[in-house]
């Protein structure tokens, strides 16, 4: 990674300093945060760094060979901060109070939506004041899109936390052309009616020229939506608007930097510190893996449970397998998700507890963020990966495991509720609501022949090798230049 700029000046604390004015930009993203975190020096300075991710890596040589700029909140509430520049990209931060924090980012985004297009596993909460908040950031965002976008710029806009956007800057700017990615699962007609904003949601999608999605259900539920709330005119992919304009509604599967993962597993040290890992848990015959965010909806209960059940009942003993299962910190403000830990933490110590032993736990739970290096690591130690959310728009944790497997070995445990099970089509299925189905699947993924596992293995890691991050990022910018306005104009290919 190469260095970092320092943390730019905060908006009003340098006295006679004239305000830096907003980049102009041929390629505009927009998305709820920046690309960069802010870190702590060991001498006490502060810089940003880059964030981990794909689409961070994505689309950042896009950005540079067009002058792209990227627009996002920083992290920190109540903190303006003026455009910078950080190793070449050019940053554009959006303010949030504190208020808004709340309201827009953990109530209305995560407390109404990620619930509601997550097949209500947990029940989503609707308040007027989080929906009002929400109206105001999205105007903050296209206001600041407005501003920094070129005469004809492509703007790609992304995800959940921003679906007003396209229709409030298309007001604003029509003559952008706008895409719009959602990485969330979009949920059926019958999920989504329950939302008192529903025609707003839609009506602020359908601002785009492009509105993608992670699977083709996902598209057609939208647009049979705007054709039974907005009344369009609607054939197959294609909305028809009033204005003349055309919104075309497509799957576009998101993907890995797999080709650099690969690379990454690949290395002398990879492979040091995995052998490290199984010496540290004893050589287990088998080791099973999870790595999520701690989320309601990743189905660690589920996994663990079933895991647990197979020790109990002597399927499995427990110096012949061992379940090493990751839960990345996420949204520790929101009440749900403290409640969440607090269970994972219950069941895991119940489970060790029951059928442990003294210095052999059936479970290492960890609980914190771990670096790229060391999940490679964890890639190339597990024999088995278990990805069992009851619902999630990809899942790119099971396609990382994959391009990890470059000796084609391993198994990957799969929920069909996945969007990634679309796809890997070779991994051991499950319904991670099906507990005995699951404890089936560890099994065989465990005891099947090395000849089934290789060949499985080798099918998929072709699916992800070809088709990465890049495939991804290509083909949707490639569909949004040839979009057509009602003008008739194309804009120039990005890529």
């Amino acid at each position: 990674m190469s260095p970092s700029s320092p943390v730019p000046q905060v908006e009003g604390t340098d006295r006679g300093r004239t305000k830096p004015r907003a980049p102009k930009a041929a390629f505009v993203v927009i998305a709820n945060r920046l690309p960069v975190d802010r870190v702590q020096n060991a001498d006490g300075s502060t810089d940003w760094r880059t964030s981990p991710g794909g689409l961070v890596a994505a689309l950042e040589p896009v950005m540079r060979r067009n002058g792209g700029a990227w627009i996002g909140w920083h992290g920190a509430a109540d903190e303006p901060l003026d455009p910078f520049e950080d190793d070449g990209l050019q940053l554009v931060p959006v303010p949030l109070s504190s208020d808004e924090v709340e309201e827009y980012y953990e109530g209305f985004s995560n407390g109404t939506l990620w619930p509601l297009y997550h097949d209500v596993v947990a029940h989503p909460e609707f308040h007027r004041e989080w929906w009002d908040s929400y109206v105001r950031v999205n105007q903050r965002f296209a206001d600041r899109a407005a501003e920094v976008a070129e005469d004809g710029a492509v703007v790609w806009i992304q995800d959940y936390q921003l679906q007003l956007v396209p229709q409030m800057l298309r007001e604003s700017r029509p003559d952008l052309r706008i895409g719009f990615f959602l990485h969330i699962p979009f949920p059926p007609t019958e999920l989504f009616q329950q939302l008192p904003w529903r025609k707003q949601i839609l009506e602020g999608l359908l601002g785009a020229d492009l509105v993608g999605f992670q699977l083709p259900g996902a598209a057609q539920n939208f647009v049979r939506l705007v054709r039974q709330r907005v009344r369009h005119k609607t054939h197959r992919e294609t909305v028809y608007l009033p204005d003349g304009r055309a919104v075309i509604a497509k799957a576009y599967p998101i993907s890995i930097d797999a080709s650099g993962l690969e690379a990454l597993a690949r290395q002398p040290e990879s492979q040091r510190r995995a052998d490290e890992i199984r010496e540290s848990l004893g050589n287990p015959e088998y080791l099973l893996l999870g790595i999520d965010r701690l989320d309601y909806t990743k189905g660690l209960r589920q996994r663990l449970r079933a895991f647990g059940e197979l020790i109990a009942e002597g399927t499995l003993d427990i110096e012949q397998a061992v379940f090493i299962q990751v839960a990345t910190p996420s949204r520790e403000r929101v009440g749900q998700y403290r409640l969440l830990r607090d269970d994972i933490d219950r069941l895991v110590g119940r489970i060790n507890g029951d059928v442990g032993r003294i210095g052999n736990p059936p479970i290492t739970y960890l609980h914190s963020s771990y670096p790229r290096s060391e999940m490679a690591a964890l890639y190339r130690a597990a024999d088995v990966m278990v990805v069992t959310p009851l619902r999630d728009g990809m899942n790119l944790v099971a396609k990382e495991y994959v391009a990890c497997r470059y000796h084609n070995d391993g198994a990957l445990v799969l929920s069909e509720f996945a969007g990634a099970a679309a796809e890997l089509r070779q991994a051991y299925q499950v319904n991670p609501y099906d507990i005995n189905g699951m404890k089936a699947a560890l099994m065989d993924a465990m005891c099947d022949t090395q000849a089934e596992k290789t060949r499985r293995m080798k099918a998929m890691r072709r699916q992800v090798m070809d088709n990465d991050i890049e495939h991804w990022a290509s083909t949707f910018l490639e569909d949004l230049a040839n979009a057509r306005q009602p003008h008739g104009k194309r804009t120039r290919p990005l890529l």
